[in-house]
């Protein structure tokens, strides 16, 4: 029987890090939980159209909660003269007991981001477009900028086949097993038209940590 685990929380402690970073007591732990789950909810829906959000971050401290919001676009999260930017954080405090700020990253390379290259799969399948072109186009993307190592899975019932099947496209070396190997990983899924849910599955290999 497989004993798989995410790459992601294997190397938490090691070189990666809580995406929620906050301490609370039994009385307000659930509470802030579902703020944090509601919050990252509401980000990626308003952004749902097209993959641009990699990463959210939330950090709280006594009198407010700190949001930094990793996206390939940044434009298209900040708005016209940061009009996009102010009507998130009013509809973020409606849902937080605590003032929201909000920070801004852009990801200087998209192709080698996992969640990126994995929702664009799931896009383009949504979009009848064939899985083998999207994924072997992915693949050699994130090796074009600069990956070490990508691994991409797709599983359902592909170019609308009658029995599910599992596909994966390899390219370059995927060491999950060493814990300095600095792997980005995620998962998403394409409600594609007649055939149901198609999982894609993406490990980005970016080469060893020294930190590590």
């Amino acid at each position: 029987m497989g004993q798989k685990v995410n790459p992601i929380s294997f190397r938490l402690q090691v070189h990666k890090n809580w995406s929620s970073r906050w301490f609370a007591n039994k009385r307000d732990f659930s509470k802030w939980l579902a703020e944090d789950i509601k919050m990252r909810e509401l980000i990626e829906a308003k952004f749902a159209s097209r993959p641009t959000i990699n990463q959210i971050e939330i950090e709280r401290s006594a009198n407010q909660v700190t949001i930094t919001i990793h996206t390939a676009k940044a434009g298209v999260v900040i708005g016209r003269g940061g009009a996009g930017v102010q009507d998130l954080k009013k509809q973020l405090e409606k849902i937080s007991s605590l003032p929201v700020r909000i920070n801004i990253e852009e990801v200087k390379r998209p192709e080698i981001a996992a969640k990126l290259v994995a929702e664009n799969i799931a896009r383009q399948m949504e979009r009848r477009i064939n899985f083998r072109r999207a994924t072997k186009m992915a693949a050699q993307n994130a090796m074009n900028a600069g990956a070490k190592g990508i691994r991409i899975e797709v599983s359902g019932r592909l170019n609308n086949a009658e029995m599910a099947r599992r596909e994966k496209v390899i390219e370059g070396s995927v060491p999950l097993h060493t814990l300095r190997a600095d792997i980005d990983f995620h998962s998403a899924r394409a409600n594609a038209p007649g055939v149901g849910i198609i999982g894609v599955k993406v490990w980005i290999y970016k080469g060893e940590r020294s930190d590590a």
